[in-house]
Parts: structure tokens; sequence; C-alpha cells
């Protein structure tokens, strides 16, 4: 099992304070005979009228690397892998990349971020790291 990122905590009080409770830590996925490990499994209860449960996983990431492209390339590979096993094995579960404010703004706001995010549909939760709290949710 994978060690715990540099904001796991943040975001598990961030996430804490937004109304989620933590169902995973970390949130295992089996298929083919292969174990893999997101950061986060997370659940909330909404109004009746929005179906009851949401749940999501969240994989967190510092971008703490030499090379912030690079860190990207390592997250969106992951966040694919982990995307695809969810699709097949726990389908009503939404998987987000956790990032700070930090690197949403650095890179994400920028055209090149965008194209990235937009074309490999990536969804985005974004949290103060100070302040430990979301900032923003990007389907």
């Amino acid at each position: 099992m994978p060690g715990r990122d540099l904001y796991h905590d943040t975001v598990v009080h961030a996430l804490h304070t937004d109304g989620w409770t933590i169902t995973h830590d970390p949130l295992s996925l089996s298929y083919g005979g292969r174990d893999l490990y997101v950061d986060l499994g997370a659940e909330r209860l909404t109004l009746a009228a929005e179906k009851g449960h949401h749940k999501i996983a969240l994989e967190i990431k510092s971008f703490l690397g030499m090379s912030l492209i690079r860190d990207l390339e390592e997250a969106v590979g992951q966040y694919q892998v982990y995307r695809s096993v969810l699709a097949e094995i726990e389908a009503d579960r939404s998987l987000y990349l956790a990032v700070a404010q930090r690197v949403y703004d650095s890179l994400f706001t920028e055209r090149f971020g965008q194209l990235i995010l937009t074309s490999l549909q990536l969804r985005l939760m974004v949290f103060d790291e100070q302040r430990e709290r979301i900032v923003a949710w990007i389907p």
C-alpha cells in the first residue's frame, strides 16, 4: 500500500468540514487480480430530491516535484487507471483529483491546464492548504 500524500490530513479535515464522511482510507480497488489504492473514499447524504447519497473517491496530489508537468503526467495517468477500474466495479462513485489551490491557480487556470481538464474530463477538488477548506469542485 502506498504512503500518504503530504496533504492527506488537510483533505480529510476539509471534507469533514464540508459535511463528508470518510468511508475508506484508503479506498481499495481490486480488478483482474490487481489491487489498487485510491487515497480516500467518502460519501455525503444529500436531499431526497438529489438521490440520497453522493459517493466519491479522491486521489490527493501535492505537485511538489521538480517539474509541474511531470507531476501532472503522473497524476493524470493514475487518475485514468482508477477511473477505468471504478467504472467497472463501482460506477456510482465519482473520482476527483484533489489539488491545492496554488496548483490549480498556477496550472489549471492556464490555457494548457484548461485543455487537459477539458479533453481528459478530469474532476478536481481544489482545497486551501492553509485554511484546510474546500475551495471548489471542478466537474
